[in-house]
């Protein structure tokens, strides 16, 4: 026999075959794969007890301890809102929630849906609502799901004798939100209601939680970090069912919210709300074509030398306690603030004072009065002719008078608000060189307008400043496929419309009563705020002390020329109290001196039948006292008619409460 030679075979010799198996490449492969997939089972069951330990030890320690312990977040009690003077619009009212444990809910589906469906009969909520409550969050074990807010007496009774009943459900003190004056300033207002997910995502950084309650919408909305106050923490020991076996035990005291004090002034607000209802009447009660279809409106006052907001108005309106307490879906819908039922209420949640854009009509020709003479394209004094209907390029545009004819200066055609007199000047602008851009524009960009006001209460819209830029844009080959080459250009008659405040310009109330702050206080452009101060709770009778918050903008100069608006409030003036003023009958007796000017403004509307007609937008817009102007007024009802029939006596109405003096209509109103 040979020397035997050692071997590098892989495996043993094996006498059945002839040659041994070796570690060849395929073997070494399907080792690798195994290996590799021993270390990633290795490597998911590490991850996994990782996961446990360090990433979610806490919170999985916590909810074990929730068997014993209960953290239990204390609400804070919002701060009160008050007027100028101190009076409470907003407060708060002990209440009793109703809550669920989810983590102590029973396991078992059909027990757990059994007494939802229990607990749903007995507080008079949907069922599927609670589901969907508890569904949303499943995640989150150790934040209570609060089921209502003001619970009855009667109901915590029977869930406290029937507590085995309801493993999981909880009774916890709250705070509701009051409103003593009802529907006043609801628009101002706001209401609170619980955070949402979308919120909690959002503020879950400044300190916000599951089950906080929110401002929504209004001041609560806007000032919550002064009002929401900081919330508290107490203690329970429960046993395995969540029953509680221990008194609760206070741990971190909760802090009141801050009170907030608003501008506002509860009387001239309280008058404000009853004018626009009374000029909403007089439009119904009129002959005027329309006016039948008056179902809304705005009034807005302000303080022409810093802004601030005296009364703020708009109807229809709502009560904000809908949202406290027992929130009621029916109530809801019935009140017109539901999606499916807000039309057919007209829209009683839109705050028309900010949120409403209309064109603004005649109220607008002051503007375009300043412009002109700033750009030098009309002397004040020059005599324009005033006739029933102005022709350019066999376009006919009417004026509102088509019995008048006579030649006026700049004064007058503001007291008479003769349309074709602007007509004239809207095509002087027109003229102008091209390289100079818009002017008419320019200036009423300065002064405002197609932006907001950078009022302090959230949603405001900032109405429409047409341009030939803009046309371009809106009016394109897809947009307009009909008519875009036509329609993207600027023609003579969107000039000679603009100057009337026609066509396509849109205005917010708050914009043209910051306009005529602007003429009233001798050019200085004025940001609107509602925010007088904050201030730390009251405590032994005695008022907080202020804490720092963001003052408002100063005043902006507009650089108007001083001799320019002086010729306009000349013309404000006379409209007021010359015998041809479209207003003079209005304010002519009034103990007072006001100036104003009147606007009626078409505008097309469905008023329910698949038709859309032209409705007169009933405006006035103007100050007092005229030599030093203390209060600005503005006034809109929507398809009210011309603005001396509705508007312009609406206005009087707030005038008469700030300077408690009354007036008289004296003869017949002939307006625009």
């Amino acid at each position: 026999m040979g020397k035997r030679v050692l071997s590098r075979r892989f495996l043993p010799p094996d006498p059945r075959v002839e040659e041994p198996y070796r570690f060849t490449p395929k073997l070494a492969l399907r080792v690798g794969l195994l290996g590799m997939l021993a270390l990633a089972v290795f490597a998911a069951l590490f991850l996994r007890l990782w996961s446990l330990q360090v990433l979610n030890g806490q919170q999985l320690l916590r909810a074990a301890q929730n068997n014993q312990r209960r953290d239990i977040r204390v609400q804070a009690p919002r701060g009160p809102i008050l007027d100028q003077n101190g009076q409470v619009l907003v407060t708060n009212v002990p209440g009793t929630a109703v809550q669920i444990w989810i983590s102590d809910l029973p396991k078992r589906r059909s027990v757990r849906l059994r007494e939802i469906r229990k607990l749903a009969r007995l507080l008079h909520v949907p069922a599927a609502q609670i589901g969907a409550a508890v569904r949303k969050h499943r995640t989150d074990p150790l934040t209570p799901v609060k089921v209502k807010d003001g619970a009855t007496q009667a109901q915590v009774f029977y869930l406290k004798e029937r507590a085995e009943d309801f493993p999981g459900v909880q009774i916890a003190p709250t705070y509701l939100r009051f409103y003593p004056r009802k529907e006043l300033a609801a628009h101002v207002l706001g209401y609170v209601s619980e955070i949402s997910p979308g919120q909690l995502k959002t503020l879950h950084d400044q300190g916000y939680r599951g089950g906080d309650a929110i401002g929504q919408t209004g001041i609560e909305s806007y000032y919550d970090k002064y009002l929401r106050g900081t919330a508290g923490l107490s203690q329970l020991r429960v046993d395995s069912l969540g029953r509680p076996i221990s008194l609760v035990l206070p741990k971190v005291p909760a802090h009141p919210g801050n009170a907030v004090r608003l501008t506002l002034d509860v009387k001239l607000q309280k008058a404000a709300e009853e004018a626009l209802r009374y000029g909403i009447d007089r439009a119904r009660n009129s002959a005027c074509y329309g006016c039948w279809n008056a179902n809304g409106g705005a009034i807005v006052a302000i303080d022409p030398h810093d802004g601030a907001v005296r009364a703020l108005a708009s109807f229809p309106t709502y009560r904000p306690s809908l949202f406290s307490g027992r929130v009621r879906q029916r109530a809801l819908d019935v009140a017109g603030l539901t999606p499916r039922t807000a039309e057919a209420a007209n829209f009683p949640a839109l705050d028309r004072a900010i949120d409403g854009a209309y064109p603004p009509g005649s109220t607008f020709k002051p503007v375009t009065a300043i412009a002109a003479m700033q750009e030098h394209i009309l002397q004040p004094y020059e005599s324009l002719a005033c006739t029933g209907s102005y022709t350019n390029n066999g376009q006919v545009f009417k004026n509102w008078d088509p019995f008048v004819n006579e030649a006026m200066t700049l004064p007058t055609a503001l007291a008479k608000s003769c349309d074709t007199y602007f007509y004239q000047v809207g095509y002087r602008f027109y003229g102008m060189p091209f390289d100079r851009g818009p002017r008419l524009q320019a200036w009423a960009s300065r002064f405002g307008f197609g932006q907001k006001t950078g009022l302090d209460l959230g949603s405001e819209q900032s109405g429409l400043l047409p341009t030939p830029d803009w046309r371009k844009k809106t009016y394109t080959k897809k947009t307009d496929p009909g008519h875009w080459e036509i329609d993207s250009l600027w023609k003579p008659g969107d000039s000679i419309q603009l100057a009337i405040g026609q066509k396509d310009l849109l205005a917010t109330p708050m914009q043209m009563a910051r306009f005529y702050a602007m003429v009233a206080n001798g050019g200085k452009l004025v940001t609107p705020h509602l925010l007088q101060d904050v201030e730390q709770p009251s405590s032994n009778g005695r008022p907080g002390r202020a804490v720092p918050s963001t003052p408002p903008p100063a005043p902006e100069p507009t650089n108007v020329d001083a001799q320019a608006l002086a010729v306009v409030r000349d013309g404000l003036y006379q409209a007021t109290h010359r015998s041809f003023g479209t207003s003079a009958s209005i304010f002519g007796s009034f103990p007072m001196s006001i100036s104003g000017k009147t606007g009626t403004a078409e505008k097309s509307i469905d008023p329910g039948d698949g038709i859309p007609r032209l409705f007169n937008q009933s405006w006035w817009c103007g100050y007092g006292p005229s030599d030093s102007p203390d209060l600005v007024v503005c006034a809109l009802i929507e398809n009210g008619g011309h603005g001396g029939d509705a508007a312009a006596p609406a206005a009087l109405k707030v005038f008469e409460s700030f300077f408690g003096k009354q007036a008289t209509l004296t003869g017949p109103i002939h307006s625009d």
